[in-house]
């Protein structure tokens, strides 16, 4: 399956954050959202860094709490890993596994136009073996079905 077709699938919206953005901020919409990461977009809407929860949870360990100064500028990973629409979901899988990362955002002509998650992915992996077991259930049943001895 490809990117852009479990893109049409999720919703539009894709929450994301400024440079600017307060942490403190941004940890309220990853907590409200139920999400892991914002993407950090500059005023252009141009990708230019990614922020996760755990980006945010190891600077406040650094800091020994005293982080509310600091926006998502100071925490966001700029070496950004991306997919791009007609990139297969397994290449992505493995870019998530190879570089231990969760989310790689998706864009077009330098403009993000989704987010994949390890969620999406399981998701996409499940229904994709609910529908293989499905078919073979169906040629078992049709493979097991009335003798054809009679049929002589």
């Amino acid at each position: 399956m490809l990117v852009k077709t479990m893109l049409e699938s999720k919703p539009k919206e894709i929450v994301t954050a400024k440079p600017s953005t307060k942490i403190d901020e941004a940890m309220d919409l990853l907590i409200s959202k139920n999400i892991g990461c914002l993407p950090v977009l500059d005023e252009g809407g141009k990708l230019i860094g990614i922020v996760s929860d755990k980006d945010i949870f190891k600077k406040i360990h650094e800091t020994g709490g005293d982080y509310h100064a600091l926006s998502v500028k100071d925490v966001m990973s700029e070496a950004i890993i991306v997919g791009l629409p007609d990139d297969d979901i397994s290449y992505i899988a493995g870019l998530m596994g190879k570089n231990w990362i969760r989310h790689i955002p998706i864009v077009e002509e330098e403009q993000l136009i989704g987010l994949v998650s390890q969620r999406d992915i399981i998701k996409t992996q499940a229904k994709k073996t609910e529908i293989e077991n499905r078919y073979l259930k169906l040629y078992l049943n049709e493979m097991n079905g009335p003798s054809r001895s009679g049929d002589l």
